[in-house]
């Protein structure tokens, strides 16, 4: 939907309180999305403890809270904002997925951000082994 040249952008039916808390958790997500690879990776290995593995369902519905509510997450250049929310909510709701940092495998050269559960890409459009992942915390 456009109004006066501008895309607008309106949550699908996520309810009040959880969309305040994934506003929140988005806005965590982008202040860590911030900081050095090394850093990133040292916080998440400490906030993954004690949570279980989550589902592929779980990290499907917890992404698509993030997309919904997010035009920072839902724009394809969001891919580390949205990854990084994705785990923060997951871990919010005590399990945890697979948060993952890769690049291309053909050229150009790209890189990307992503969560995996049951060692599949959650919400991705591109097939398996199409990064080759550089930074994981399982």
């Amino acid at each position: 939907m456009t109004a006066m040249g501008l895309v607008t952008h309106q949550p699908r039916s996520v309810p009040l309180r959880r969309r305040v808390v994934v506003y929140l958790v988005v806005g965590v997500a982008r202040l860590l999305a911030t900081r050095s690879p090394r850093h990133i990776r040292l916080v998440l290995s400490r906030l993954r403890r004690g949570a279980r593995p989550s589902t592929v369902e779980e990290a499907t519905v917890v992404r698509a809270d993030i997309v919904a509510v997010s035009l920072v997450c839902a724009a394809r250049e969001g891919c580390l904002p949205r990854s990084l929310a994705t785990a923060l909510l997951c871990r919010l709701r005590g399990h945890w997925p697979t948060w993952c940092v890769g690049v291309r495998r053909l050229p150009p050269f790209g890189g990307h951000a992503w969560v995996a559960a049951e060692g599949v890409m959650v919400g991705e459009a591109y097939p398996a082994g199409y990064f080759s992942t550089l930074i994981t915390v399982p």
